[in-house]
């Protein structure tokens, strides 16, 4: 048997030498293609020379005999660039959606927090190089939330498939759970973080988490995404339904961007028979920094919630629950320091909701169904607002554009407030600017604006002309403001028109 294996041996040994001298003749034999001689034909070579080495080892392991190979092999050429990128059925993940898949997906996750670190992000952010984790097109069984191992990371992705929670998923979860207390440790157990290897100094729990292409199936147990504390998160073509709490919470951090999404409690394209016991929100953003790009919000109570400051919404679409069933297509809550910006969107029946704004920004938007933009006072603070160049239309039923809700005390500290020039069709006009005009034989003449005037009893600025027909030369002026109403008065009875502007702001 021994002098079998040292037979192997040397035979082995001298074919391993001949191709390697085959090698160094071809490359000194040849003068003229040394040149030509590249780095990636030799690699291929010494590649091609490990494996026929494996496979004499191979051989003499079947035979009974171990072999190891020498500790100065070198690894295969592909190791050293091992991809990135997790596919999750290689960890057990059924794609076909019968199995729970909770175990095996958290697995891949931790695994693409093992790789290696590319410097920092935000400082105490580890840069995990951009890790993807592929969900394949598949459709995953869930029943406890999808959770980072560690705080303190950034720079990883998850992307392409659904995840569906099931009947045991945890009512008050979410599918996707970027948070602090949701880390999880190596072992796949509830944690504290600091027990990570990449336990975090930052002020913030993640940076730069991308989720792209998921379509998020809440089955009514809780809600779609959490993003809780964290920097420049990137939510994009996502399709998330069946929430009972919120479709995405971000909460704290800043720099959230949704994009190209659709969210909806129930799935309906409109005139939907329940609509009446829509509840949830789609988004709710109690954090700042945060913009809502070409999002299409189709059902629930409240489309997108407010409370921090700096957001930007642009291209939003929200038919999520009319206002005359109770619904909210946006609603600020964040009175005195609002600093939101709406823009090139369109509130389908329903409408938005602004308490006591402070420099709050909407134009370019259209209002269909007799959706109208309502003012709250809380502390009676509207201060920097544009409401401007916008299209309402409505159904003839004398509904406001502008309403203001005085209900727990009147505004009282107005400044810098602008309506005007927007476009309305089957409502009432309200604006904070007015003009109009009266004519007749006398030397009174009064113009009331509270027809179109937003706020009561409020004129800040008024300029008038009166134009007489007649022979004389009255002397005139204005003569009282009260009540939104303008009255000018001349010396003598003449025949004029009388034309006024009045200013609110």
């Amino acid at each position: 048997m021994k002098r079998t294996m040292a037979r192997s041996y040397a035979l082995a040994f001298s074919m391993i030498s001949g191709l390697a001298s085959l090698l160094i003749i071809h490359v000194s034999g040849d003068n003229s293609q040394v040149d030509q001689f590249s780095a990636a034909r030799y690699h291929e070579q010494m590649r091609q020379l490990q494996a026929f080495k494996a496979s004499l080892i191979g051989r003499e392991s079947v035979s009974g005999s171990v072999i190891s190979p020498s500790p100065s092999s070198a690894p295969p050429l592909e190791a050293a660039f091992a991809s990135r990128v997790y596919h999750v059925t290689k960890y057990g993940a059924d794609p076909t959606g019968r199995s729970d898949s909770t175990e095996a997906l958290n697995k891949a996750i931790a695994d693409a927090f093992q790789s290696p670190s590319e410097g920092f992000l935000m400082e105490g952010i580890t840069n995990l190089g951009g890790p993807q984790i592929n969900l394949e097109g598949g459709n995953y069984l869930i029943s406890k939330p999808l959770r980072l191992p560690a705080v303190g990371a950034g720079n990883l992705m998850i992307h392409g498939g659904t995840l569906r929670a099931s009947d045991y998923f945890p009512a008050d979860g979410y599918l996707i759970d970027l948070s602090a207390s949701s880390a999880i440790t190596q072992e796949g157990k509830e944690g504290s973080s600091l027990n990570s290897p990449l336990a975090s100094s930052s002020s913030y729990n993640y940076e730069y988490i991308t989720l792209k292409d998921l379509m998020l199936d809440s089955n009514y147990r809780g809600g779609g995404i959490s993003v809780v504390n964290s920097l420049r998160t990137s939510i994009d073509n996502c399709y998330i339904a069946h929430f009972t709490t919120d479709g995405i919470l971000v909460q704290g951090g800043h720099e959230t961007y949704i994009r190209n999404s659709f969210l909806g409690q129930h799935i309906t394209a409109g005139g939907d028979r329940g609509e009446r016991n829509f509840s949830g929100t789609a988004i709710n953003l109690i954090g700042n920094d945060n913009a809502v790009t070409d999002v299409v919000i189709f059902s629930a109570a409240i489309g997108i919630m407010a409370s921090g400051q700096a957001n930007t919404f642009s291209g939003v679409h929200c038919y999520n629950k009319a206002t005359g069933f109770g619904g909210t297509g946006i609603y600020l809550k964040l009175p005195g320091l609002t600093q939101t910006r709406i823009v090139n969107s369109y509130m389908d029946y329903t409408g938005i909701v602004a308490e006591d704004p402070v420099q709050l920004h909407i134009s370019s938007s259209f209002f269909l169904g007799d959706a109208f933009i309502l003012l709250k006072s809380i502390n009676g603070v509207a201060n920097g607002v544009s409401i401007v160049d916008n299209m309402f239309s409505g159904s003839n039923k004398g509904v406001e554009i502008v309403q203001l809700d005085q209900s727990k005390g009147p505004f009282k500290e107005i400044e810098q407030v602008v309506v005007d020039r927007n476009n309305v069709k089957g409502m009432n006009i309200k604006a904070t600017v007015a003009r109009g005009a009266v004519q007749g034989n006398g030397s009174s003449w009064t113009v009331d604006f509270n027809p179109v005037l937003l706020f009561p009893n409020l004129i800040k600025h008024v300029q008038y002309s009166l134009s007489s027909r007649g022979s004389l030369f009255p002397s005139h002026a204005l003569r009282n403001v009260s009540e939104n109403s303008v009255v000018i008065e001349s010396d003598v009875a003449v025949p004029a028109n009388v034309f006024v502007t009045v200013d609110q702001a």
